[in-house]
């Protein structure tokens, strides 16, 4: 996460060559693109770990 970055707050994803913005508050990709599965998996992180994430 990048403190000065534009909303809504996302955390930024590099997974084999793709690059992807995800939102923190629901998962939603927001801009870019993964793979079904990494995609997936990266949205229930951000769910499990959203109070932490908002904290920062």
């Amino acid at each position: 996460m990048y403190f000065a970055d534009h909303a809504p707050p996302h955390v930024h994803v590099e997974y084999q060559g793709h690059e992807a913005l995800i939102a923190i508050a629901d998962g939603a990709l927001v801009n870019g693109e993964l793979p079904r599965r990494a995609l997936a998996l990266v949205r229930q992180w951000c769910l499990d770990h959203r109070a932490a994430l908002e904290q920062n």
